[in-house]
C-alpha cells in the first residue's frame, strides 16, 4: 500500500466481486484459456491487484503448503489493505475453500446504474440487509470512478439531453467540466477531497445529493437506507459497522469441508 496506495480500493472491490458471484470462493481469481472466466466479464475488466494475490499465495505455499485458500487470502488482503490506508480493521473468519469453476455468464453484479429496489433485492439474495447495503456502499469513500459510468446522469438522463434531477446542480456543473459526453477515460474521485482516506465523508456527500453514481444517489430513495445514510453522516460508528458487514458478506456461499479445494496457485484449479 505504501508503494501503490491506489490499489486499496480495487482490492476491496475484488473481494466484493468475488463474493457476489458463486460466493466467496476465489472464482474471480481464475484465468481462462478462452477468456470465459469471471475476470473477463465487463464489470471485472477494471479489477487490479491480482499479482498481489499471486505473491501472497506463493509466500504462503513456501511456509505451509496446501493450507490457506486463495479465497481466504483475498478476504485477508481486503482487510489488510483497509488497515494500511488507516481504515477499519475486523476479525476475518477463515476456513473457506476454493471453487474450481469461473464462468463469465454468471457475473451479475450490482451496478452503478441500479435503482434502490434492485440494489436491495441483490443484497438480500446474499443475506445482506438495507444497512449492509449502505455500509458496504461506504467503500466508495476510497477510489475512483470513470466518466462513462455517470455521463448519462450529466447529459442524457431520460433520453432528452437532460441531467439527473437527483444530482446537486453545482456538483453536476463541476462534473461536466471534467467529463465531456464522449470522454471514456477520465477518472473521477468517488469521494472528492478525501478519496485516499477511509472516512464518513462519503455519507455526507450522498446526503447532500453529491453521490457520484446513480446507485449512490439511490440510497436516499428508501426510508430505511436514507436513515442509515444520515446516521452514518452524523456519527462515528462507520469503522465498526463496516467490519460487521464485511464479515457478513464474507460468509456468502462459502465452500467448507470437502467442497472445493485449496488451490496451489490462485489463477488455476489444481
Amino acid at each position: 500500500m505504501k508503494k501503490a496506495p491506489t490499489l486499496g480500493a480495487p482490492l476491496l472491490r475484488m473481494f466484493f466481486h468475488d463474493c457476489f458471484v458463486r460466493g466467496c470462493d476465489g472464482s474471480v481469481l481464475l484465468d481462462s484459456s478462452n477468456n470465459q472466466a469471471e475476470k473477463n466479464a465487463v464489470p471485472n475488466l477494471s479489477l487490479r491487484g491480482f499479482d498481489i494475490l499471486d505473491d501472497s499465495k506463493a509466500a504462503l505455499e513456501k511456509v505451509c503448503p496446501g493450507i490457506v485458500s486463495c479465497s481466504d487470502i483475498l478476504a485477508l488482503v481486503a482487510r489488510d489493505a483497509m488497515v494500511a490506508l488507516e481504515g477499519p480493521t475486523w476479525e476475518v473468519e477463515t476456513g473457506r475453500r476454493d471453487g474450481r469453476v469461473s464462468n463469465i455468464n454468471e457475473v451479475n453484479l450490482p451496478s452503478p446504474f441500479d435503482n434502490i429496489t434492485k440494489l436491495i433485492t441483490d443484497f438480500r439474495t446474499k443475506g445482506l440487509n438495507e444497512k449492509d447495503l449502505v455500509i458496504l456502499s461506504g467503500g466508495h469513500t476510497i477510489g475512483m470512478g470513470h466518466c462513462p459510468l455517470m455521463s448519462n446522469r450529466l447529459y442524457n438522463f431520460t433520453g432528452r439531453g437532460d441531467s439527473d434531477p437527483s444530482l446537486d446542480s453545482e456538483y453536476a456543473t463541476s462534473l461536466r467540466k471534467k467529463c465531456k459526453p464522449t470522454d471514456t477515460t477520465t477518472a473521477l474521485e468517488m469521494d472528492p477531497g478525501s478519496f485516499k482516506t477511509f472516512d464518513v465523508s462519503y455519507f455526507k456527500l450522498v446526503a447532500k445529493r453529491r453521490g457520484l453514481f446513480q446507485s449512490d444517489a439511490a440510497l436516499l430513495d428508501n426510508s430505511k437506507t436514507r436513515a442509515h445514510v444520515l446516521e452514518q453522516a452524523r456519527g462515528s460508528t462507520f469503522f465498526h459497522d463496516f467490519g460487521v458487514s464485511m464479515v457478513k458478506m464474507g460468509r456468502t456461499g462459502v465452500l467448507t469441508g470437502r467442497a472445493g479445494e485449496i488451490r496451489k496457485m490462485c489463477r488455476i484449479p489444481n
